[in-house]
């Protein structure tokens, strides 16, 4: 059984997990600051906002995490001398700037019914066992969301293409990447799913 819960319900605790999740999924676009899982998965565990990010629990355990906002919210907020504390001075102070840069940037598309969704992920453990589906059938469920707009898809990350896609996401914008050579990939996809008063009431 898949249970979905804001994160701030589980409190503070749930901050490891999110932070091993993230890392296990996005942790080959940050190898620049370092290889290491551990060191990465230390040094932001402070910066996820819990009242942003919704998880996957399944017996007992964090399997599956994504964002889901209005507006202005940040998702995510870290602190400069924490990612120094664990990746040193120079990568710290650039993961800094980096982080400001695609993390804390405002949604492409705000609105009283939009919803900004973003870092999707499922632990190793529980992948291709209906986990992203679940979150993302429980975000389409949320009463005050008519759109939910994904941003910032890498265009590396072809599975979870796929499953937005035969969810009823469609792609309407990427972006080129500048640095390409450092996180490998070539372009960020962005796409939107539109419900209908039909589709809640069924």
């Amino acid at each position: 059984m898949i249970e979905i819960k804001r994160a701030s319900e589980l409190g503070e605790m749930a901050r490891k997990k999110i932070s091993e999740v993230f890392v296990d999924a996005f942790g080959k676009e940050l190898q620049f600051f370092t290889k290491d899982k551990k060191i990465l998965a230390d040094a932001i565990e402070h910066m996820f906002v819990l009242d942003a990010f919704y998880v996957a629990v399944v017996d007992g355990e964090i399997a599956g995490i994504t964002t889901c906002t209005n507006g202005p919210v940040l998702c995510i907020d870290h602190n400069k001398k924490e990612l120094r504390k664990h990746l040193g001075f120079y990568k710290g102070t650039i993961a800094s700037m980096v982080f400001k840069r695609e993390f804390q940037k405002p949604s492409l598309e705000t609105g009283e019914d939009i919803a900004s969704v973003g870092f999707v992920a499922t632990s190793g453990k529980y992948r291709r066992k209906g986990v992203a589906t679940a979150i993302m059938n429980h975000l389409f469920a949320l009463p005050q969301y008519r759109e939910y707009v994904l941003e910032g898809v890498a265009d590396t990350n072809t599975s979870a293409l796929k499953l937005y896609e035969k969810l009823g996401f469609k792609e309407f914008k990427r972006i080129k990447q500048k640095h390409t050579k450092i996180s490998g990939i070539n372009y960020y996809v962005y796409m939107k799913y539109v419900s209908n008063d039909s589709e809640r009431t069924t």
